[in-house]
C-alpha cells in the first residue's frame, strides 16, 4: 500500500472525526441505542454500568430504560466475550460477524483453560463429562426459559462443584464450575445474559438459550469487524487495529488487505489507515463537551492515544491494568476526569485551562448526566486514582 497523496491527516482532523463518528458532538447524537452500538462498533460491557452511560452520553434523550429494552426485551443488543477477551455489547445484526471473527477463538481458549483447571483443581472431570454437563444445562434452560447459575445447579448438580485455585497463595480462591461453564456457553453463542436480578448496575445475570447465529466465514467476518472499526475510528495505525482486536499481526494485515485499506500520513510521521474513499477532510463539529464513563469506547478505541490524551494525565485516569476511568472531553481531547459522590453530585476536575466556554459546556453535561441518573449511584468496577479522590 502506498501512502495517499492527499496530505497528512492532522490531529485536529482526527478529533473532528472522533466527535462526529462516535456521536459525541450534540448535533450527531442518536435516537436509538442500536445506532450508538453500531457507531462505536461495540459498547464495552465488562462493567455493567458502562453500556448505559456510554449509550446515554450519545442519545438525544438519555434513558436507562431504552438501553434495558435493547438488551433484554428486544434483544437487539447482544453481549459477547470477543475482541481482546473483553465483553462487548453489539447489535444483533453484527453479532454473527463478531462471533466468527473473535468470540469463537476466545471460547476455544476458554474451553481449553477450563478443562485444564478442572483436571488440576477438581475431581472426576474429563472432556466428555464437560460436554455432557453442557448438554444438561442447555436442556434445563430449554425447560426453564431463564435461570441463574444457582437455579440451574438444582437441575445439574455438577454446576455446584468448586475448584480451589492458587492453594496457599494470598489470592487463593474457590471458583464454581457453574460460573465458568455458563460463561463458556455464552462465549460459544449458546446462551445469553438476561435482565439482571436487581438494578441495571448489577452484574448478577440469569441466562437464557439463544438460537444459533448464521454461519459467517472467519476471513469475511474479520474483514467486516475491521471495516467497521476503520469507518468509526479511522485513521488508525496497524498497531491500533491489532491492539483493539487482540488478533495476530498476520490476521490484521490480511483483513486490511481484503479491505484494500488506504495508507495516509498522520501528524508526527506515523502511517494511518482509512477505508477507500475516506481520505478527505471531515467538517469540524460545533464545540462539544462530554462526560464519558470508565472504559468508554472513545478512550479505549486506540492504542496510540497521544493525539487526544496527554501522557502526563494517564496515571490519574487509568488503573495499573490499563483500564480507563471516567473522563471529561472537550472538542475531541481528554481534559479531565469526573466522579459521582454518595449524595449523587457529579463532580469533575480539569487538567488545564480550556476557557470559560468549555467550563460552562462541561458543567452542562454534568447536569445532564446527574439529571438522567436520578437516584442511581455509579461506582466504576475498575477504580482509578482521580475517580477515588473526587468521589471521596
Amino acid at each position: 500500500m502506498a501512502i495517499n497523496g492527499a496530505g497528512p491527516v492532522g490531529d485536529g482532523q482526527r478529533r473532528a472525526r472522533l466527535g462526529r463518528r462516535l456521536l459525541l458532538a450534540p448535533e450527531g447524537r442518536a435516537a436509538r441505542v442500536e445506532e450508538v452500538a453500531d457507531a462505536v462498533v461495540g459498547l464495552h460491557a465488562t462493567d455493567a454500568a458502562t453500556v448505559y452511560l456510554s449509550a446515554c452520553a450519545r442519545l438525544r434523550e438519555p434513558s436507562a430504560a431504552a438501553v434495558e429494552r435493547a438488551l433484554y426485551d428486544d434483544v437487539s443488543l447482544v453481549k459477547l466475550l470477543s475482541m481482546r477477551r473483553t465483553l462487548f455489547a453489539v447489535t444483533e445484526e453484527f453479532a454473527p460477524y463478531v462471533s466468527a471473527a473473535a468470540a469463537r477463538q476466545i471460547a476455544a481458549k476458554e474451553r481449553a483453560t477450563l478443562l485444564k483447571h478442572l483436571g488440576e483443581f477438581a475431581e472426576g472431570w474429563s472432556e466428555a463429562r464437560l460436554a455432557r454437563t453442557e448438554r444438561a444445562v442447555l436442556e434445563a434452560l430449554a425447560v426453564r426459559g431463564e435461570a441463574t447459575t444457582a437455579e440451574l445447579g438444582a437441575d445439574v448438580p455438577a454446576l455446584r462443584e468448586t475448584m480451589l485455585m492458587a492453594v496457599g497463595k494470598p489470592y487463593e480462591a474457590k471458583q464454581s464450575v457453574g460460573s465458568r461453564l455458563l460463561r463458556l456457553l455464552a462465549s460459544d453463542g449458546h446462551v445469553r445474559r438476561c435482565r439482571p436480578r436487581g438494578s441495571w448496575l448489577s452484574s448478577s445475570y440469569p441466562w437464557a438459550p439463544v438460537a444459533p447465529w448464521p454461519e459467517v466465514p472467519v476471513r469475511e467476518a474479520k474483514a467486516e469487524v475491521v471495516r467497521r472499526w476503520l469507518a468509526a475510528y479511522g485513521p488508525g495505525t496497524v498497531e491500533d487495529v491489532k491492539w483493539w482486536t487482540g488478533w495476530t499481526l498476520g490476521e490484521v494485515r490480511r483483513a486490511l488487505a481484503d479491505l484494500e485499506a488506504v495508507e495516509v500520513a498522520l501528524e508526527g510521521g506515523a502511517v494511518g489507515l482509512v477505508l477507500p474513499g475516506d481520505e478527505g477532510a471531515v467538517a469540524e463539529p460545533e464545540p462539544w463537551a462530554a462526560l464519558l464513563p470508565a472504559l468508554d469506547p472513545a478512550v479505549m478505541g486506540w492504542r496510540g492515544r497521544g493525539w487526544y490524551l496527554r501522557p502526563e494525565d494517564v496515571p490519574a485516569l487509568f488503573d495499573r491494568a490499563g483500564n480507563a476511568g471516567p473522563t471529561v472531553w472537550w472538542c475531541g481531547r481528554v481534559v479531565g476526569g469526573w466522579a459521582q459522590r454518595a449524595d449523587g453530585e457529579v463532580v469533575w476536575r480539569l487538567f488545564e485551562d480550556v476557557g470559560a466556554g468549555a467550563v460552562a459546556a462541561v458543567a452542562a453535561q454534568a447536569e445532564r448526566l446527574a439529571g438522567w441518573l436520578g437516584e442511581v449511584r455509579v461506582t466504576p468496577r475498575f477504580r482509578t486514582p482521580l475517580e477515588r479522590e473526587l468521589s471521596a
